[in-house]
């Protein structure tokens, strides 16, 4: 969180890689938080996740941090009604959190939810989403979104694999990167450097930290 925090708010992507637990949710909910408190409208971060007990994790503690400014949050995984997922989505949440294939199934169906004012995307435990066959459902999402030079993109992954490469370019701007997946959480220059550039099964959905809220300067509009 120390590491990383800084840079989101200052507008940077961000690449960072440190094992489970270690505080990732946090490090990038509060600052999605905070910059939503200053512009609260439409759908503002999504966050997607290969697992659907990590999405419902994740959610929980949006809506535990966000608690105080009002944050409407929407859950979009396997297991769940597509009727209300659809009906949550169409009421503008501040924050998405879902597992590509469902996500990918609601992109595709006839409304389709608006991410084209999207501010923030957040890609969790990365080397899972790539690993578990997602690859195809992250490129009909990424198309849907804003290009990298409008919007935000965090990656998160407890490894640092090649196999991130091909995402890294696909989806980041000129990230920071943080590497703090070592054996004593520790690397070069306080973790820092600069780098350029299953949920379910692929198309459908089946089923893997908290510090204050940040300082939000008032009620979100909803």
């Amino acid at each position: 969180q120390q590491f990383c925090i800084p840079s989101i708010l200052e507008g940077r992507d961000v690449l960072g890689c440190a094992q489970t637990g270690s505080g990732k949710t946090a490090a990038f909910a509060l600052p999605i938080l905070q910059r939503l408190s200053e512009d609260p409208f439409g759908v503002f971060g999504l966050v997607l996740t290969p697992t659907r007990e990590l999405a419902v994790q994740i959610e929980e503690q949006f809506m535990a941090l966000g608690a105080p400014c009002g944050v409407k949050t929407c859950l979009v995984i396997g297991g769940l009604s597509m009727l209300q997922q659809s009906l949550a989505l169409a009421q503008r949440p501040h924050v998405v959190v879902a597992t590509p294939g469902r996500l990918r199934d609601h992109l595709q169906g006839p409304d389709p939810p608006a991410l084209g004012q999207l501010k923030f995307l957040v890609l969790d435990e990365a080397d899972f989403l790539l690993s578990m066959g997602f690859q195809s459902d992250l490129g009909v999402i990424l198309e849907r979104c804003p290009c990298p030079a409008r919007r935000q993109t965090l990656l998160f992954s407890a490894t640092l694999t090649p196999a991130l490469d091909s995402l890294k370019d696909m989806a980041l701007s000129d990230p920071v990167l943080f590497d703090l997946g070592g054996p004593s959480g520790q690397s070069g220059e306080g973790g820092k450097s600069s780098s350029r550039g299953q949920e379910e099964g692929p198309g459908e959905s089946q089923g893997q930290e908290q510090r204050g809220c940040p300082e939000l300067p008032r009620q979100l509009v909803h």
